[in-house]
């Protein structure tokens, strides 16, 4: 495995639509698992692939390992109910934080890395890390839904409730 360089901003790879896979290979195998020892490295829940330079429908998500690595390749979110207000960081902004608002839950329809199609709902802190990195293959930062920065101090303290 590989630890793959995250990408910070500004790029303009992590403002880029990106493409659909239509491949489901080895290589497309070796790109997920070197993006998760990526996001466990830089300690992250989540790490979408355009923010390791590659431009497609890739992310995976892991809020805790023993529930085990979300991979969504192609995700489209198919259902959002509710709306929670917390705090987002992001491995290609180091150090900056801020309240967003997301849906409380979702339901995505995606693939694994096999091809197979899945549908997931996810609630809370899940579903925002979903929200997060899906908007990163659209191309939307989550500095853009920021209604509130907040320092890392504060963050600290958030982490901690």
């Amino acid at each position: 495995m590989a630890i793959l360089k995250i990408i910070t901003h500004p790029n303009a790879i992590l403002e880029k639509k990106c493409e659909d896979v239509t491949v489901f290979d080895d290589k497309l195998e070796k790109l997920l698992d070197d993006m998760y020892d990526t996001m466990v490295k830089a300690d992250g829940v989540g790490l979408a692939a355009p923010q390791v330079g590659v431009a497609k429908r890739i992310a995976i998500v892991e809020i805790d390992p023993e529930e085990g690595t979300l991979e969504m390749i192609n995700p489209e979110i198919i259902e959002r109910k509710g709306s929670e207000v917390d705090v987002e960081g992001c491995l290609s902004f180091p150090g900056v934080y801020g309240e967003v608002e997301r849906a409380y839950t979702v339901t995505i329809r995606a693939q694994q890395r096999d091809g197979q199609e899945y549908i997931l709902q996810a609630e809370d802190f899940h579903a925002r890390a979903i929200q997060h990195e899906i908007d990163h293959l659209d191309g939307i930062l989550f500095t853009s839904k920021v209604t509130r920065y907040i320092d890392e101090e504060e963050f600290e303290g958030y982490e901690e409730e």
